[in-house]
């Protein structure tokens, strides 16, 4: 069985990766499709829509074989660590090959990057550290870099362009296969109608992500993003909301991010993961003078931290991952299966003996400090969601079997 792998987080699922999954399928005529998606904290810093026990049967209900988890300790890092923690994890389950959507939706440009980068050498790494030293965002002292290593090289082969978020994920994607000299093929597909940012456009029936949840919480119901999902996100979606009430955003996590700053004070933040520079002395008076999340962010954003880093750092802050318990947490160590389909298993039935990594099917059974991180990140999320509906579930995802559907 050919399997195809692709890195997902599904916040939430929706039509776009429905074609995704469709054109990974068909353009690599795999037999089975393999997510890597997010658990309930993501990559630019906020906790996820729904938990991952949702998306995980949202992704089933629309097409995906199997789902497995890419730890906290990834899955909320900058995409060079993000990308390698989810090419491990889908090289050591078997992939022939991953693909991923771009706004190049070509190969080749990403291809020649990757030459171009690795002829520039440790001069790309230094170019990085000095930008950053200068006070520019990591993104943008990633993109000069790599423009001027473009430049180096002195060839007029066409290159991916790195100011695209897509694009960016994809190239880090295939820089980390070939670091951990990988077997996998390389493919990906074109993102079409909305672009990343996009808000969602009414007269479509694809939008991204982001503007779906934004039109949610402009209106505050489903139906107003209802032809942007597949019917199995529809159900989910409704089975949660008639479940919790509440849907994951920082705002509704504010109060508990906002006392969990208040009580630990500038000292213990400063030991807290991605904290630099003295910005927890920053985070703590913005946190003293303002009721909302958006007043918190407005006064703490700056050009040197981007939303999306300072959101990272407080979704740090929120489950307590301290410098200390990263250093602790090496490679990608073991594979946590969310989902899967029959055919999905049939595939792990076939292939179990050849998995580079230990497959956990239950938390209770697996002892690791990753994985620990991750069932508490769950519980910081359940108390999240919980906030306004005063009924926790701590301690469900260590109890939890992989869900299996037709």
């Amino acid at each position: 069985m050919k399997a195809i792998g692709i890195v997902v987080e599904y916040n939430p699922f929706h039509n776009g990766h429905v074609y995704h999954i469709e054109q990974a399928r068909i353009s690599t005529s795999a037999d089975v499709v393999i997510a890597v998606m997010s658990g309930n904290f993501l990559q630019r810093g906020e906790p996820a829509f729904v938990d991952k026990w949702a998306r995980t049967t949202m992704a089933l209900c629309g097409g995906v074989d199997l789902v497995i988890e890419l730890p906290y300790v990834y899955a909320t890092a900058h995409a060079p660590v993000f990308a390698k923690g989810a090419i491990e994890l889908l090289d050591a389950i078997g992939c022939d090959a991953f693909c991923f959507g771009s706004e190049d939706g070509d190969i080749k440009p990403f291809e020649q990057s990757i030459s171009v980068l690795q002829n520039a050498g440790d001069k790309y790494e230094q170019i990085v550290k000095e930008a950053v030293e200068r006070g520019l965002s990591y993104p943008k002292a990633l993109n000069e870099a790599y423009l001027y290593a473009v430049q180096l090289s002195g060839q007029n082969l066409p290159v991916a362009d790195l100011t695209k978020p897509n694009n960016i994920l994809g190239f880090h994607y295939m820089q980390a296969a070939r670091e951990i000299s990988s077997t996998m093929a390389a493919a990906t597909i074109p993102r079409i109608i909305a672009g990343y940012h996009d808000d969602a456009d009414d007269e479509q029936t694809i939008a991204s992500a982001t503007g779906i949840r934004k039109s949610f919480f402009d209106f505050d119901t489903l139906d107003s993003v209802r032809h942007f999902f597949p019917q199995g996100t529809f159900n989910a979606l409704t089975a949660w909301r008639d479940d919790k009430g509440s849907f994951g955003n920082w705002e509704s996590f504010y109060p508990l991010l906002r006392f969990t700053i208040l009580r630990e004070g500038p000292q213990r933040l400063a030991e807290i993961a991605d904290i630099t520079e003295g910005i927890e002395n920053l985070m703590y008076r913005s946190a003293k003078n303002n009721n909302t999340f958006e007043g918190f962010m407005s006064d703490v954003k700056s050009k040197r931290y981007t939303w999306t880093r300072i959101q990272r750092m407080l979704t740090h802050i929120y489950t307590g991952f301290t410098y200390e318990l990263r250093n602790q947490i090496g490679a990608a160590s073991y594979l946590r299966l969310l989902g899967m389909t029959e055919k999905g298993r049939f595939y792990l039935n076939k292939n179990k003996k050849k998995l580079k990594l230990p497959l956990v099917s239950k938390a209770a059974a697996f002892s690791n400090s990753s994985l620990q991180m991750d069932i508490h990140a769950s519980d910081m999320y359940a108390l999240g969601i919980a906030h306004n509906t005063n009924a926790p579930i701590i301690g469900d995802d260590y109890k939890r079997s992989p869900i299996i559907l037709p």
